[in-house]
């Protein structure tokens, strides 16, 4: 056995383990220290209303990534968050005294002045943009998405060795008349790096403590960080003399009730201000009239994709899921990494085999020994993945950042702890309907004639009503029939906050979207915003609320004349009368008032639709398309009813079309999209169309209104009306080559948009349409039509031929001949 020598003496006065959160090179390091000084308490930079949340950390079913949040009583949402994952030096500690039965306490600023003052830089932020815009209009003052500090968000676990602020030089950062200095990157160009990242990985990551001194990486780290406080002095962090100052304090106590045998994990940058000999008086006036505000703090799920920088997380990292590798493999971090790498690539039907994994770690290493590099880093595995198992691509290398160096951990929270009623309420209906929150996006079919979908589809439209965007509905791939869903999940760490903040409105997820949905409908001012609150409170199923919306829907239906406003609401209003078969609503109060709202619409729309400029004019149409669509529906929800005067809505609608496609004042796009949708519903024979098209293009109507004419009536997917009908076809040819040249170029735009909207086909065949020329598209002898199925007539042999299939899809047994098989023949025809 070799000789592994004396054990470290232990050194005289507190142990000061300066760290980069979230660093697992920091953080095996700190596990080192501390089984090595044994300390009788462990001070941990953090906020100290957390103390009573240790004691959770010892929960197996507290996992990280996990975070503290930090919420305002009286306003929850304001927020700040700690984050810890397993590679945070801070959770180590934590665990490492929990394991031992050691006292552990946080240290830094108390939440409760974090908050507050987090909301007078707001407010400062927010005078100083308002100043900037009025002395430069135009000028956008700085980014309210910037977190403090040169890159840190607020509540983050101090300026560590190695936050890297997002924009700026190595060196510094200069915000207003400060250098705000990054000290890894300092240390990073003293030693001759341009990557700060990469020499942190070379000097820490890949080299683990001394094997006979764990404190000697945290004394050189120390002395490097003493160096930098002597010339920078704070570093352009002002805050950072008062949340030292009460670090100091906290180290004091416990120095008198322990002794010595104290040990404190804090960021790097902050160890040579507790070395510095202070008096209790200094420190407690830096401290004196700090600002106030009432906190409650909880342990809430986090995730290593909002651990990384790219999230916006100031002290985030750019691998969270690297680092975690680094930590839990006990050894042959490389090979284990490009195994992972290449279970990854086959689940994906890569071909990817051993002998892949063997020369991407040769590789690797090679590329770590030509760099100059103690062990391979990401930059080489990544660029050996490429070579060697993506054949050059960066979309199979994107799927392995994604899921493998960032990654999609979703850390969980015990029901043991504290949580506003409404959470736990929300984590009960989680588990009853199983569905789980996951950090990775996916997607949720629901089918509501279920009660479990039912259930589900619920409590998703509740919590976006209270603003909780777990889920946003999606384009369903299959059935599109009301009794289906589409939803896509993806649950992210800011949500508890959202939660938070929706615990003023009640207790259970119920009560408080009831209670929402009632404020939400009187303090609504749009009539718009009524009918989509009251379709939401369907979807929902929130009838106790529904009477509430339904009277402020009746109010503001009855005092809103603009026509604009109530064709906005219909469409909303209409589309919810459709889910009472499938979520057993009773929705009869809503048909009253959208057949009100219908006949308001049908008396006001004509006149709406004069001395309209062009852009008010495509508003107006889009308004038509959607009354059009809900008009349909409506009838056929009033085609059962007792109420005989309403039965007709539809054929009332359609004298309406007709008076708007023959109302010179109105504009061209509503006189043509009046003539198609008439001439959809069967309203309108081709002849009749023709004419209207042929008045509306005649050489007195002025080029922009006949092209708006046209736009109105074949855009939208009208190309196949064209290519289906001659007359038509020949009508548009003929007038567009009679366009005067001067007023071409100012047509030109319209017709491209127009029949840009079509499908290749569609436009590929109009144009041979129009190359061969009027009457050319008949056929010719040995000839046939460009498009294929408009022959004079059917072609019954070709009908037959599908007919035993037909058979078999409709579950048919006739023989042929018989008058089932006829009408297959009509159907193939």
């Amino acid at each position: 056995m070799t000789d592994s020598g004396p054990r470290p003496a232990r050194r005289s006065g507190p142990l000061l383990l300066g760290v980069r959160h979230h660093g697992p090179g920091s953080a095996r390091a700190v596990r080192a220290a501390l089984d090595a000084a044994c300390p009788a308490v462990v001070l941990i930079e953090g906020p100290p209303e957390a103390d009573a949340l240790i004691p959770l950390a010892a929960d197996p079913d507290l996992r990280p990534p996990v975070a503290l949040l930090a919420h305002a009583v009286d306003e929850p949402g304001r927020s700040a968050f700690w984050p810890l994952a397993e590679f945070s030096p801070e959770w180590v500690a934590v665990r490492w005294a929990l394991r031992h039965g050691v006292p552990a306490r946080f240290i830094d600023l108390p939440a409760t002045h974090t908050l507050a003052w987090q909301e007078q830089e707001q407010e400062q932020e927010q005078k100083q943009k308002q100043e900037q815009e009025k002395e430069a209009p135009g000028v956008s003052g700085p980014d309210e998405r910037a977190p403090d500090r040169g890159g840190r968000a607020p509540g983050e676990l101090g300026p560590a060795a190695g936050e890297q602020a997002p924009d700026g030089p190595a060196a510094a950062l200069v915000a207003g008349d400060q250098a705000r200095v990054d000290p890894l990157a300092v240390l990073a160009d003293a030693a001759g790096y341009d990557d700060p990242e990469r020499w942190w990985e070379d000097v820490v990551e890949h080299r683990g403590p001394g094997e006979r001194d764990p404190f000697a990486p945290f004394d050189a780290l120390a002395e490097a960080m003493g160096a930098l406080r002597e010339r920078f002095g704070t570093g352009g962090h002002p805050r950072d003399a008062v949340r030292e100052a009460h670090m100091r304090l906290r180290l004091r106590d416990a120095r008198k009730e322990f002794g010595d045998a104290v040990a404190v994990v804090c960021g790097a940058w902050h160890v040579p201000a507790l070395r510095e000999r202070t008096t209790v008086t200094a420190d407690r006036a830096l401290l004196k009239g700090l600002p106030k505000v009432r906190t409650d703090l909880t342990w809430v799920p986090w995730t290593h994709r909002r651990l990384a920088r790219s999230s916006g997380y100031g002290a985030g990292i750019d691998s969270p899921g690297w680092y975690g590798h680094l930590f839990r493999a006990p050894d042959r971090p490389v090979e284990r990494w490009l195994t992972r790498v290449a279970g990854l690539l086959r689940e994906e039907d890569m071909i990817v085999s051993s002998a892949h994994v063997i020369e991407a770690v040769r590789l690797a290493e090679t590329l770590a020994a030509m760099r100059g590099r103690p062990l391979p880093g990401l930059g080489e595995t990544m660029d050996a993945v490429r070579a060697v198992m993506c054949d050059g691509s960066d979309v199979p290398l994107s799927l392995v950042h994604d899921r493998l160096v960032v990654g999609d951990v979703l850390g969980e929270v015990p029901e043991s702890a504290p949580a506003v009623p409404l959470q736990r309420d929300l984590a009960r209906q989680q588990r009853s309907l199983r569905i789980r929150p996951e950090a990775l996006e996916r997607e949720l079919e629901l089918d509501l004639r279920g009660d479990t979908d039912a259930g589900r589809s619920r409590l998703l439209h509740r919590l976006r009503l209270l603003g909780v965007g777990w889920g946003e509905p999606a384009r369903s791939r299959g059935s599109t029939g009301t009794f289906r869903e589409t939803w896509r999940l993806r649950w992210e760490p800011e949500l508890a906050v959202k939660v938070a903040e929706a615990g003023v409105w009640g207790t259970t997820v119920l009560g408080a979207t009831q209670a929402k949905a009632e404020a939400d409908a009187t303090a609504a001012t749009a009539l718009a915003d009524v009918t989509a609150l009251a379709e939401q409170c369907l979807l929902a199923g929130l009838p106790d609320a529904l009477p509430v919306v339904m009277r402020v829907l009746a109010d503001r239906a009855a005092l809103d004349t603009d026509v604009g406003h109530l064709a906005q609401a219909l469409p909303a209003l209409v589309r919810s009368l459709r889910y009472g078969d499938v979520r057993g609503t009773d929705t009869g109060a809503l048909t009253g008032v959208a057949a009100g709202l219908a006949e308001r619409i049908f008396v006001g729309l004509p006149p709406a639709c004069t001395s309209l400029d062009a852009d008010a004019a495509d508003e107006m149409r889009g308004h038509v398309d959607a009354v059009h669509t809900a008009v349909g529906l409506l009838a056929e929800t009033l085609a059962g009813t007792a109420d005989p005067g309403r039965g007709d809505l539809r054929e009332r609608w359609r004298t309406v079309l007709r008076a708007l496609s023959l109302r010179d004042t109105a504009p061209g796009v509503i006189r043509g999209r009046a003539v198609r949708l008439l001439l959809d519903d069967g309203a309108l024979d081709a002849g009749e169309a023709a004419r209207l098209m042929g008045l509306a293009l005649s050489p007195g109507t002025p080029p922009a209104d006949a092209a708006a004419w046209i736009e109105g009536f074949v855009g939208g997917g009208g190309g196949l009306l064209l290519v289906h009908d001659d007359r038509l076809l020949g009508l548009v040819d003929a007038w567009l080559t009679g366009v005067p040249a001067e007023a071409f170029t100012d047509v030109l735009p319209l017709l491209r948009r127009t029949f840009a909207a079509y499908e290749p086909g569609v436009r590929r065949t109009l144009g041979e349409l129009v190359r061969r020329g009027p009457g050319e598209r008949a056929d010719r002898p040995g000839e046939h039509t460009v498009t294929p199925g408009f022959a004079a007539e059917p072609d019954i042999g070709r009908a037959d031929a599908v007919l035993p299939v037909l058979r078999l899809l409709l579950g048919l047994e006739t023989e042929p001949g018989t008058i089932d098989d006829n009408r297959l023949a009509e159907v193939g025809t």
